[in-house]
């Protein structure tokens, strides 16, 4: 089996001793749909920028590969994580889009680690450039807005364009922090349909991270669960039980999947939750 991701025994130690992440390993196969689950400060975000070459884990342990390339090593970035990173498609919780400028400029950003440097710097792009980045926005369904500034779309919208753009770097990894944090249920449902869709029609891998549990379950086969910075569940979606996610939250079920607790209430702590989750 090829991987696209590979993270052995990975560590992030931050002031005062607490361990942002504590011996992390796993592996995500080219094609794979991953949710990464956990309560605010379990390690979900640091382990994605972690994957992305944005910082380095702690000295003398742990390893990073995407795509087959190293990104890091006993806690130095590979000397080549710039070009490893034009495979890593990171799609940010407030979109990271410059407002005034037009959504096909900032989607056709996407392609600044393979244009000239020139080209780069002006953000000059050719026609067939321009052509590619309209058609990446016509698959997340906003080629409409390409010549808007960015500030005038929805946070739905602009957090489309944010995919978009990973679809113009022909990111084969593509890794969401907390993508539909900010927005509506409509919006969010667009986004994770988007996400989807790229997963199925490109066999991109996908992790996202959420707090979602019910969106979790619902779009992605397989789930990661930190807690502490520890792995504590890695497995099928459909194989999560209400236990095991307050213990993982350490909250009533009902505040994490009102949608459980409505359905199936004959067996409330008992069942899976397999009648959320797609079919792994």
């Amino acid at each position: 089996m090829t991987y696209a991701i590979e993270v052995q025994n990975l560590s992030k130690t931050f002031h005062a001793g607490a361990k942002a992440l504590d011996n992390v390993s796993l592996q995500v196969a080219d094609g794979e749909m991953v949710a990464l689950l956990g309560a605010s400060g379990s390690g979900k975000s640091t382990l994605l920028r972690h994957l992305a070459g944005f910082v380095a884990g702690d000295a003398g342990q742990g390893s990073v590969k995407v795509n087959g390339q190293q990104i890091q090593q006993n806690g130095r970035l590979s000397r080549n994580v710039r070009a490893a990173r034009a495979g890593i498609g990171f799609v940010f919780q407030q979109f990271n889009l410059v407002g005034r400028l037009p959504v096909i400029t900032n989607v056709l950003t996407g392609m600044l680690p393979r244009v000239p440097l020139w080209r780069s710097l002006t953000r000059w792009f050719l026609r067939g450039e321009v052509r590619q980045g309209l058609e990446a926005l016509a698959q997340v369904g906003i080629d409409d807005y390409a010549f808007q500034r960015a500030s005038t779309l929805s946070g739905g919208q602009q957090q489309r364009a944010a995919i978009a753009r990973t679809l113009v770097q022909n990111a084969r990894v593509i890794l969401a922090d907390e993508p539909i944090a900010s927005l509506d249920p409509e919006s969010s449902r667009r986004v994770m349909d988007t996400l989807a869709q790229i997963n199925r029609s490109r066999k991109a891998a996908v992790v996202v991270s959420l707090h979602q549990v019910d969106v979790a379950l619902r779009y992605c086969p397989r789930v990661v669960a930190l807690r502490h910075g520890k792995v504590v569940y890695d497995g099928r979606a459909a194989d999560l039980t209400p236990e095991m996610l307050r213990d993982l939250y350490g909250s009533e079920l009902s505040e994490l999947l009102p949608e459980y607790s409505s359905r199936a209430p004959a067996m409330p702590g008992l069942a899976p939750l397999s009648h959320l989750a797609q079919a792994a």
